[in-house]
């Protein structure tokens, strides 16, 4: 937990073939951008891929939220989220200072 009474999580999402036809609806895209852009919550997000030029088989989101299900509800939220084609897994992480800072 950080001094602010927020935790810092992890989004690992694993994305169906099908997810690409999601990704490639410009309207659908810009909504995501901009639901990303008005959420200062998700601190830096971008999709994943295992080698260059390939297509991407999920994302990873860090988000700094009060609660799991704070996280749950931003999730669920994104013009990019389909049930039948992406999988998500939340998990909690400690982080430590990259300068001197007292750690808690």
């Amino acid at each position: 937990m950080t001094n602010n009474g927020m935790t810092h999580w992890t989004v690992t999402f694993q994305d169906a073939p099908e997810m690409a036809r999601i990704r490639a609806d410009r309207p659908r895209r810009d909504a995501h951008i901009a639901f990303v852009r008005a959420h200062p919550e998700l601190q830096i997000g971008g999709a994943l891929a295992m080698r260059p030029e390939q297509d991407f088989p999920g994302a990873i989101w860090n988000v700094e939220a009060a609660s799991r299900d704070e996280v749950e509800r931003l999730i669920l939220r994104d013009p990019y989220y389909v049930a039948s084609l992406r999988r998500y897994q939340i998990t909690r992480w400690g982080r430590l200072p990259a300068r001197d800072v007292p750690v808690a």
